[in-house]
């Protein structure tokens, strides 16, 4: 193959120069497989199928001129595909550990930012830990890349065409068939009016006129003022500096199905009820510690997919960032719910996701001190980061193995020390939570609060009944 190269996109090339000690941006997942598990046709396959994109041989270089993706003229499988065993007694405990560690260090900037650890008998089966630097892709290119891993059946073969891998970069899938029935929680739920969906479209597909959206549109500059001098979110326990010592933790799923049945009694949307659940546990945490929870509100930045649905979703960044204020101080859980779809509302009409795809656009074209700034300004208002990710809701395989669950964590930026990720899969809702052991030691305490106040919801629902 020959070697080629090309020059990065300014919007990835944002991504990259987001680094930080403390807080890389790079997205971790774990992929859990059920026994048995072949743990060389796992190998064999995540080989074959992830090199279908080419980007995954390529490093990054500095040039006078900018970033680019170039071939690794030192390209090895095994240095991204490895094998690893937990120590004894190997379960979940301990699965959260090595991936919190594996999330603190930083990829090898001199190959591909990629690589994958199989890690045998975990659970007699078997997971794998993924971790993609946010410049080769967002969320929703990246629930396409694990698509192209898989196949609806135990038994297909190793060596056939991936069905995502869609030519140079291509993920083969229009959104609309990547999303299926869990497209409602898509990027926080929301559906742009049409004059900031236009707006959208035309710098998706023209990312150059990035500056001329900043300078000239009027709905698009006065959000970015807003997002620049926003006033500070409630400082709690959540806010501070994090020192890069990275806690993770994950929940038991929740059925898609039950949240879709209480959203529609309750007149909101499956996001509203998910948003809602998570300022609940929010609220129990700081109690829990003593402070006070009152008034409080915690900001979260939530990425927006600004891809069109029936595009074919590329490797890239394509989104926007919202700012949601989840009212973690209201007592009652339903006031609570009915004020996140009220916030949810006046989200729609926003400028917001737009104003952030150029402004990330923007920046990659400036230099790197104005950029930190910038980025430190706004993220400094917000004390957390979420993300929404729809995926597949039928049963897939990996080399023959079920997956039977998906979790990807949400990297943070700037000081920010919390991330929260939720994924849809198979029907069923998954929340992960990655924090800083200097803000949050204990994530689990936190995500393991999520499911109950869902169903003080479903008991609001009952009591209807």
């Amino acid at each position: 193959m020959m070697a080629r190269s090309e020059r990065m996109d300014p919007v990835d090339t944002t991504w990259l120069r987001m680094d930080r000690p403390a807080n890389l941006m790079t997205i971790v997942g774990v992929l859990m497989l059920a026994p048995p598990a072949d743990i060389g046709r796992i190998e064999a396959t995540l080989a074959k199928r992830m090199l279908a994109f080419r980007r995954f041989r390529q490093r990054v270089e500095t040039r006078p001129t900018g970033m680019w993706w170039c071939d690794d003229p030192h390209f090895d499988i095994a240095r991204h595909i490895k094998r690893v065993r937990l120590p004894s007694p190997g379960g979940k405990a301990e699965l959260e550990r090595y991936v919190a560690e594996l999330a603190s260090r930083p990829l090898d900037p001199s190959h591909p930012p990629w690589e994958f650890q199989i890690v045998e008998d975990y659970e007699q089966g078997a997971a794998v830990v993924a971790r993609i630097h946010h410049a080769i892709a967002d969320g929703v290119a990246l629930v396409g890349v694990v698509l192209s891993l898989t196949d609806d059946r135990p038994d297909a073969p190793v060596m056939r065409r991936p069905r995502s891998a869609g030519g140079e970069g291509g993920l083969g899938l229009n959104l609309q068939e990547l999303l299926g029935p869990a497209g409602e929680i898509i990027g926080a739920g929301l559906r742009l009016t049409n004059e900031a969906w236009h707006s959208t479209i035309d710098l998706v597909t023209h990312p150059t006129r990035a500056a001329d959206y900043l300078r000239d549109g009027t709905g698009i500059a006065a959000e970015l003022a807003y997002l620049l001098f926003m006033p500070m979110d409630t400082p709690t326990r959540f806010k501070g500096t994090p020192l890069g010592d990275k806690r993770v933790a994950w929940s038991e799923p929740i059925p898609l199905p039950e949240v879709k049945a209480v959203s529609r009694v309750l007149g909101c949307s499956v996001n509203d009820m998910l948003l809602s659940a998570v300022a609940g546990a929010l609220k129990g945490y700081l109690e829990e510690k003593g402070d006070p929870s009152k008034g409080v509100e915690v900001r979260a930045l939530v990425p927006i997919n600004l891809r069109p649905m029936t595009a074919k979703p590329t490797l890239g960044n394509r989104f926007g960032v919202v700012a949601i204020e989840l009212p973690v101080g209201f007592e009652n859980p339903l006031e609570r719910l009915f004020e996140v779809r009220r916030r949810m509302e006046v989200l729609k009409k926003s400028y917001e996701p737009v104003t952030t795809l150029g402004l990330f656009a923007a920046l990659g074209y400036a230099p790197k001190l104005v950029q930190d700034k910038l980025f430190d300004l706004l993220l400094s208002r917000a004390t957390a980061v979420m993300t929404n990710v729809p995926g597949p809701q039928n049963p897939l395989y990996l080399a023959g193995s079920e997956l039977k669950q998906l979790i990807f964590w949400v990297p943070q930026s700037g000081n920010i020390g919390m991330g929260l990720s939720i994924l849809s899969f198979n029907g069923r809702v998954h929340f992960g939570l990655i924090t800083d052991a200097a803000l949050v030691p204990d994530p689990q305490s936190i995500i393991a609060r999520i499911q109950p106040e869902f169903e003080r919801l479903l008991y609001f629902v009952l009591m209807q009944g």
